[in-house]
């Protein structure tokens, strides 16, 4: 094959991949390329063999293609983040000396401190930041959310504590859960994730005060970050309009994919949220397990959240800081195998430095803080 028509068909793929709306993504494993006579769109698939296009040029030459050459380039375009958000590790040194050495411990009853004594100004310092008149430590703190998060009980978490010498009662857990929750959460609300333009919706049930409610989830499908949740009283009554504006306010745009089950509640906020004539939106509900279209992503966070709940058997209250602490465990907090290590918050361009991500969140969100 001559080399230069080769070379052309990586122009052409670079140009259809620069068009505004010319690649558009189905899923992982689905593209429609438009073709460049603007008379329809050719549809590139990924199969174990690799790339595949149903274009003439593919089928009858058995050669890479201008149209998969702009998924490529539009995958790669798609991955490289543009600009990140980096969350840092706070020194709370009262100047802005790094000469400092540690200097003794302060013992409580809850745990130890470490102190410091900075050579320049002269005086003693504990890292403390955000966790000021708390009698626990950061780490004591941070390390009952982690286990929390993960799957332990309130009384569990009371358990491994005592081990390790913190004598605290669940429900002194269960408020630092509740004020660190609600600090994190209004700090976090201000930072916007880069999620893709393809968004998945699904809900499931949950007890409330021993009440059946339900809980509607927005999620990014390539970053699998949890955009934004709210408990409904009911399944088939309830408007979820709201979950798609706050949705939209969270990340600063709409999806043009969306997809989620066939619930008449998610049709209608589409139509009257997403949906316009001109921005080529589309609300994907015909979804099947084994077929090109399904929701397995967004059933497996709902399998994550039952796990959840089944630990605490049932919420207290509709606006529990659990839901909301749960949803900061998922996005900033807990890596995931499908995004290869990485944290959702990591794949939407935020990263969290230092050894404790918990810490470090707090510790800006405190900075931060009018």
């Amino acid at each position: 094959m001559d080399k230069q028509a080769l070379a052309m068909r990586q122009v052409k793929g670079q140009q259809i991949a620069h068009l505004e709306g010319a690649v558009r993504r189905y899923s992982d494993d689905l593209y429609y390329v438009k073709s460049q006579s603007g008379h329809g769109e050719y549809e590139v698939y990924n199969v174990p063999t690799g790339w595949q296009c149903n274009c003439p040029d593919f089928r009858h030459r058995n050669v890479k293609c201008k149209h998969q050459w702009a998924v490529e380039l539009s995958r790669a375009l798609r991955e490289k983040v543009a600009s990140k958000i980096i969350l840092e590790p706070m020194n709370t040194q009262i100047c802005n000396s790094t000469s400092f050495v540690k200097h003794g411990i302060r013992h409580n009853r809850y745990g130890d401190l470490q102190r410091y004594f900075c050579k320049d100004c002269e005086r003693w310092l504990v890292f403390n930041l955000g966790f000021e008149k708390m009698k626990a430590s950061p780490q004591v703190i941070s390390s009952a959310m982690q286990l929390y998060f993960t799957g332990e009980s309130l009384r569990n978490v009371q358990k491994f504590l005592r081990l390790q010498g913190v004598n605290v009662s669940h429900v002194a857990v269960y408020k630092w859960i509740g004020k660190y929750v609600r600090l994190m959460e209004k700090y976090l609300e201000q930072i916007k994730p880069q999620v893709s333009d393809f968004w998945r919706a699904d809900e499931l049930y949950l007890k409330i005060k021993g009440n059946m409610k339900y809980l509607f989830a927005m999620m990014g499908d390539q970053t699998r970050f949890l955009i934004a949740q709210e408990v409904a009283e009911a399944k088939y009554t309830h408007d979820a309009r709201h979950l798609f504006q706050i949705s939209r306010e969270a990340v600063g745009k709409q999806p043009k994919i969306l997809i989620t089950d066939g619930l008449p509640a998610y049709r209608d906020a589409f139509m009257k949220e997403y949906w316009t004539r001109t921005n080529g939106a589309q609300h994907v509900r015909d979804i099947h397990i084994d077929g090109k279209v399904h929701n397995n992503k967004m059933e497996r966070l709902n399998e994550e959240i039952r796990d959840r709940e089944k630990v605490m058997r049932g919420l207290e209250k509709t606006d529990t800081p659990i839901l909301s602490g749960y949803q900061i465990s998922h996005n900033y907090v807990r890596p995931h195998e499908g995004l290869n290590g990485q944290t959702p918050a990591e794949a939407a361009g935020i990263a969290i430095n230092g050894q404790n991500k918990w810490i470090t969140i707090i510790q800006n969100a405190k900075k931060m803080k009018p």
